[in-house]
């Protein structure tokens, strides 16, 4: 159940980044809202929703989480190559300025966006109020923050490989990862 709760996670998010390479700027920022909305509301399992809440013991399980998000998104990430056109272009873009960053400041954006991913899911959790998700995937994006299960859609779809892959991607799970317990370090009677 619980993988099949994280594949769906994976779709929402990886809908979500479509969303953002379909339309770009603040409105593509905004529409990718939908992917975490539908994380939270659904239930379903999001690496960056639980990699602040999940005790040491179970890393293994959100280690499950992670791969069953990632692969959903390849597949969202193969459709958007096979459809061609503006959001590949725009995927390319986003790739080539990401390696670009170098590792340490990739690794901050990722950082920061783990940061936000974990509060605005924490603040949901707390009030039952949808508007700190709403807010923070903009948020995050507007920021040039990084988020390691959306930049498989966008790492799929612009579909050229470069060994800078190899740094890249898993410095921004170890970012994200990061980010998300900043929270629990400075409140930790709040878990």
């Amino acid at each position: 159940m619980n993988n099949r709760k994280s594949f769906f996670a994976g779709i929402l998010i990886g809908l979500g980044a479509c969303g953002y390479l379909a339309l770009g700027g603040l409105p593509g920022a905004i529409i990718f809202a939908f992917g975490l909305i539908g994380v939270v509301l659904s239930g379903s399992l999001l690496y960056t929703g639980r990699a602040g809440v999940m005790p040491l013991s179970e890393t293994g399980s959100l280690v499950m989480i992670w791969l069953f998000n990632i692969l959903a998104c390849v597949l969202l990430g193969l459709l958007m190559a096979s459809l061609g056109g503006e959001p590949v272009e725009r995927a390319q873009t986003a790739i080539a300025g990401r390696l670009a960053q170098g590792p340490w400041r990739s690794f901050l954006r990722a950082v920061g966006c783990g940061l936000i991913i974990d509060i605005a899911v924490w603040m949901y959790r707390t009030t039952k109020n949808i508007l700190p998700v709403l807010f923070g995937v903009p948020l995050f994006i507007v920021c040039g923050f990084y988020h390691s299960i959306a930049d498989v859609v966008y790492l799929v779809a612009a579909w050229k490989w470069s060994p800078d892959i190899l740094w890249y991607y898993p410095i921004i799970v170890l970012g994200n990862y990061a980010g998300c317990n900043v929270r629990r370090l400075i409140l930790p009677k709040e878990q």
